[in-house]
């Protein structure tokens, strides 16, 4: 039992946050399958990375052998504004439930972009900004990771464009603005603005977009400017590094008071906060010095890892990126219209594909408006609004606090509060007019979008 008073809220002192990123790589057995060129299918190498990303970004791309990189003193020093960030115990909803276990939520909405993606927006933006860019492309879904970039690069001085899946930028019309007050630049994808946006396009008429609609247009507007690069909020390597910093604290607060967790669960879009959070746990479960049981929770409408394929694929839908080995849908899977913007990515992560192909993880799928029904229960009484990506995990951490309830096992529960969901209320109004529905893709939809995946030799 811990020696000490657990507070409901566990906050690290500003010396306790930590100073280097933990890469998971380093300690993975089986390491990521390499990022292959989309045109000679060979890995790519650190001078070809270099033409798409800064090159320091690059080298943290395909180093798989450094456990701990450092962290700039100027990240550390932007860092402080709100970080380290809260480890919450969830009293109020575990009376709620009448559930024996303990839940523990890591929140990341302490700040102007509202979740965890500011982390990584200003680490990619330094690194810009130390190259001597003038400014930076990228896509963003629900508008999270593009109102963290445009505030990194405003702190910094860089110009941001970004392209917005064009259902979140009708959808979410004040994220919008965020990004637009902090001087970005936004545009609706696909779009009109690039050859592959008009493709696609005339492809798919009328098409509400995704992420990797987006991406493709961001890497062609980067492409055509030696001043600009381009950068991203998720799925790469780099990102994961970046948002280790989520679980390197949680860790920290949790040994501070003794506490061992049980089960650790996260949202899984493209793996960033997922990957973010669960690192330092996975690390000590392929170090041999503990277990925990770690949860993915995917939108049944995207679900890469439950119902997609281990294979090559591209990393767009222009497929002008890399080839990466993933679960994917196929480049081509164009997610219903669901309010959670930031889980609509045909793929996932290659770290968190490896861990999950290597079973050191579990993945389930979740619909809609369960999702949303688990959001209200907790804004009620935990008191905070969160983003529907994040409710995805609370779902999930309510399952398992009820299946305690039914054991009357005491387990400890962490979960990801990867943001708020005040810039989300058009997908609130929807569940609470009961307007809001499910969408599942039928096994012939994701079979027909997975028969186009790039044939690679392995």
């Amino acid at each position: 039992m811990p020696n000490k008073e657990i507070p409901y809220k566990i906050y690290l002192e500003e010396s306790e946050m930590p100073k280097a990123w933990y890469n998971v790589r380093a300690d993975m057995v089986n390491k990521p399958a390499p990022l292959l060129n989309p045109e000679t299918r060979h890995p790519m190498t650190l001078e070809e990375m270099s033409e798409i990303f800064c090159e320091e970004l690059a080298k943290q791309e395909l180093d798989d052998t450094t456990a701990y990189i450092p962290i700039p003193q100027e990240i550390l020093d932007f860092y402080k504004m709100y970080r380290p960030a809260p480890l919450v115990r969830a009293y109020c909803l575990e009376k709620k439930l009448g559930t024996p276990a303990k839940i523990y939520y890591k929140f990341e909405g302490n700040n102007t972009s509202g979740s965890h993606k500011l982390n990584s927006a200003i680490a990619q933006a330094y690194y810009a900004k130390q190259q001597g860019l003038k400014g930076v492309t990228t896509e963003t879904g629900a508008g999270q990771w593009g109102t963290a970039l445009s505030m990194a690069c405003a702190y910094l001085g860089l110009d941001c464009k970004v392209f917005m899946v064009k259902c979140s930028y009708e959808q979410k019309p004040f994220r919008r603005e965020v990004m637009r007050t902090y001087g970005a630049s936004v545009t609706p994808s696909p779009s009109m603005e690039t050859e592959v946006g008009r493709k696609i396009n005339a492809e798919f008429p009328g098409t509400t977009g995704s992420l990797g609609c987006a991406i493709s247009e961001a890497v062609e507007a980067a492409s055509k400017d030696p001043g600009y690069r381009y950068v991203l909020g998720s799925v790469m390597n780099q990102v994961l590094l970046h948002q280790s910093i989520i679980g390197l604290e949680t860790k920290a607060a949790l040994d501070k008071y003794d506490i061992k967790a049980d089960i650790i669960i996260g949202c899984a879009g493209g793996g960033s906060n997922l990957g973010g959070l669960i690192s330092p746990f996975v690390g000590e479960k392929l170090r041999g010095e503990a277990d925990y049981r770690i949860i993915a929770v995917e939108p049944a409408s995207c679900p890469s890892l439950t119902r997609g394929s281990y294979v090559y694929d591209f990393c767009d839908t222009g497929k002008v990126c890399p080839l990466q080995k993933m679960y994917t849908l196929g480049s081509g899977f164009i997610p219903s219209s669901s309010h959670a913007g930031g889980l609509r990515y045909h793929g996932m992560s290659s770290v968190v594909s490896q861990l999950y192909d290597d079973g050191l993880m579990e993945a389930v799928s979740v619909e809609q408006t369960s999702v949303f029904a688990a959001a209200t229960e907790f804004a009620k009484v935990e008191g905070i609004l969160p983003a529907p990506e994040s409710s995805h995990a609370i779902r999930v951490a309510i399952d398992e606090a009820l299946k305690c309830k039914e054991t009357g096992e005491e387990k400890t529960i962490v979960f990801g509060l990867t943001g708020t969901g005040y810039f989300d209320m058009y997908a609130y109004q929807r569940f609470n007019d009961g307007a809001m529905g499910d969408y599942v893709p039928t096994d012939e939809e994701i079979a027909a979008s997975l028969s186009k995946t790039p044939k690679v030799s392995e």
